[in-house]
This record gives C-alpha cells, structure tokens and sequence, in this order.
C-alpha cells in the first residue's frame, strides 16, 4: 500500500498481487487520528496488505521539509495500531507528476485534479518503491 500523507487528505494507493503495478485507490478526508487509521486498518485487511510505503515530503535539497516530522510520527502511529511494515520513501515532485498524469491522461478540471491528486501521488509513491525494488 503507497500513502500520501497531508493535512487535509490521505492518498491510498495498492499495487496488483505480483507487486509490479500501483494503482490509484482512495482519497481519505482526514478527521481524527483514530478515524484515519480505522480508514486505513479496514483498507489493509480488504486488500491483504503486507507493507505501506508512505511518502517522505523533503526539500528539493533533500533536507527534510515542513511535514517532515508529521509523517515520521504518522509512520510510527501506522506500525503500531497496524502493525505493519512502514517504509518511507522520498516523495518529491509527486503531487507536482499527479498533476501532469491527469493533465496528459484525462485532461481533467482543476476540481477534478485537486479531488485525485492524493492518491495518484500515492500510486506514484508506490511505483517508485516496486520498481526500485524489482
């Protein structure tokens, strides 16, 4: 499972059974921390998830960025109450890809793009992890 952690939205991503493609998922409207990882929790036992890669927001310098401290406590919310595997991965320019996949693809609205850009940047995110490690 790929995750795009934000303040206001959680992407979800999944990959296929084989671990070769990430595909778009969800879009979590964020409310409480409890009520998020219910969210996730009910995601990952439908879909027999084994590991999540959530992205790591960084600098374009690679230091770490503004969220970057919310996500690693986030990661460490998500090993505990899932207990899960969680690796982080770099995520930049991914919402920034999401945006030019759903301008070139679908030549989607800015509404429509604002309401899947969490979790194309997640199966971004994903893609990344499966093909760094094939």
């Amino acid at each position: 499972m790929g995750i795009d952690f934000g303040l206001k939205r959680i992407g979800i991503a999944i990959s296929d059974p084989a671990g070769t493609m990430a595909h778009p998922l969800a879009v979590i409207h964020r409310e409480t921390m409890a009520k998020d990882m219910e969210r996730i929790a009910a995601i990952a036992a439908e879909y027999t998830i084994s590991k999540i890669v959530l992205g790591l927001p960084l600098n374009m310098d690679g230091t770490p960025g503004r969220l970057t401290q919310e996500v690693t406590s986030f990661a460490n919310r998500l090993k505990k109450d899932l207990a899960l595997p969680v690796e982080l991965l770099d995520e930049r320019l991914t919402s920034y890809g999401a945006d030019c996949v759903m301008i070139e693809q679908a030549d989607l609205s800015r509404q429509k793009r604002k309401n899947n850009r969490d979790k194309i940047a997640a199966a971004l995110i994903l893609e990344a992890y499966l093909s760094r490690s094939a």
